[in-house]
């Protein structure tokens, strides 16, 4: 049974930020008008995972108050090319499948696997290596301004979900099924994009493939107000694009559809159980006694689907890539969520991601930041008795969704019961 933290006022409050490539620059917009609000705000609990996590590294390592590591986090957004995330060295897969061909009829078995990934990610690398200062996280920690920073990864091992946490001596570690947490000194090793990265003894990949529980690290470090930033719009279940009965999908919307698998429907639907789990347990006898404790939720998002900004944009990334996605069908309209995710161009990320919390930024949500942050500003303040008993009340009665469009954001901080058995 895991010991949880039992934060308090700003010290319980956590930052979850999810995977997706190219859309986690919208997360920036997000934390740029939390900033405006509360500029001199600390968020003592980071966790996150993939594209999310780079955002998490340098938040968690910078010296600054939250307003000048965002504005400095924008500006290294809006320097970052395609060129240098990745690259797809022309021939390299082909001389790996040829190697492979080979070893095969030779019915060669020896010997290390041909193929290390189709993209080469040391360009991401060496971007990183100049921009996050990893010996902050020390320092932050030391300050008190940092309790905790959490990454997940998968591991390749064991298929488990292990989350990489650096933190204070009484942060707890956890184990559940299929996920547990690491004590670390977290280095660049941490942040992983495809493909995989040793660490000791085993090899770790992208902590979104087989994270089913976003939410739990956060609330396994001590959270007891969260702010979850979500990269998929309220209510988008399919493409706009028209499409023919007879129009066989391309391996680029699969693929596309995969990616919505796994770096956007877990924070949903763990969002969806923290309600149901709320419900539940409000009209559970003896809740409070038995040590459960509630943990308050908000969740930003697009007010309309990113997908649709990256149409036609393909002509944007490098040749080989190009070339890559013109063979899976990934210029056509339809595909233009698996093109959101490689698309690191300042023309497409600054347009939507980096000015505001809405799709298009200040434009979307112009007039409307006072109601679009007023969930934050409740977010970030402690909770009175009265809000939370009306809130309580509004909760069991009708039960709302608990995520709602930035453009329409309102309150919604809805005391949700856990355990240490998350």
């Amino acid at each position: 049974m895991t010991t949880v933290h039992d934060g308090n006022g700003s010290g319980g409050l956590a930052l979850v930020l999810s995977g997706g490539g190219a859309r986690a620059a919208y997360q920036i917009g997000v934390l740029q008008a939390v900033a405006e609000i509360a500029p001199e705000l600390d968020i003592p609990i980071l966790t996150g995972v993939s594209a999310g996590a780079i955002n998490t590294m340098y938040l968690g390592a910078h010296p600054g108050p939250l307003s000048v590591a965002v504005h400095n986090l924008r500006g290294e957004w809006l320097r970052l090319t395609p060129d240098q995330v990745y690259s797809v060295p022309p021939g390299r897969l082909g001389r790996s499948l040829a190697k492979w061909g080979v070893n095969f009829l030779m019915r060669r078995r020896q010997g290390s696997p041909s193929l290390h990934g189709v993209m080469d990610m040391h360009p991401l690398r060496r971007f990183l290596e100049r921009c996050v200062e990893f010996d902050g996280i020390q320092e932050n920690l030391r300050d008190g301004r940092l309790r905790a920073i959490a990454l997940s990864t998968t591991c390749y091992t064991n298929g488990h979900t292990v989350t990489f946490v650096e933190g204070a001596e009484n942060v707890p570690m956890w184990h559940r099924h299929m996920r547990y947490a690491v004590r670390d000194q977290l280095s660049l090793d941490h942040l992983i994009m495809f493909p995989a990265v040793k660490i000791g003894n085993a090899f770790y990949g992208d902590g979104s493939v087989r994270q089913g529980a976003p939410l739990a690290p956060a609330i396994h470090l001590g959270a007891r107000k969260i702010l979850a930033i979500a990269m998929r719009a309220r209510g988008v279940a399919a493409a706009a694009v028209p499409v023919e009965p007879d129009d066989y999908p391309t391996a680029a919307e699969v693929l596309g559809l995969l990616f919505h698998s796994v770096f956007l429907d877990s924070l949903d639907a763990d969002a969806e159980r923290l309600v149901r789990i709320n419900h539940l347990l409000h009209h559970q006898t003896g809740a409070h006694e038995s040590g459960l404790r509630p943990v308050e939720l908000l969740v930003l998002r697009p007010s309309r689907d990113v997908s649709e900004l990256a149409e036609g944009k393909a002509l944007k990334l490098p040749w080989p890539v190009r070339t890559v996605l013109r063979s899976i069908g990934g210029e056509r309209a339809r595909s233009a969520g698996f093109l959101s995710y490689l698309l690191f161009e300042p023309e497409y990320t600054g347009r939507w991601a980096l000015d505001g919390p809405g799709v298009r930024g200040r434009e979307t949500a112009a007039g409307q930041d006072r109601e679009v942050l007023g969930g934050v500003e409740t977010a970030i303040s402690p909770p009175t008795p009265a809000t939370r008993t009306a809130e309580s009340r509004h909760a069991c009665s009708t039960l709302p969704p608990l995520v709602y469009p930035v453009g329409s954001m309102r309150r919604t901080l809805r005391p949700i019961r856990h355990s240490s058995s998350r």
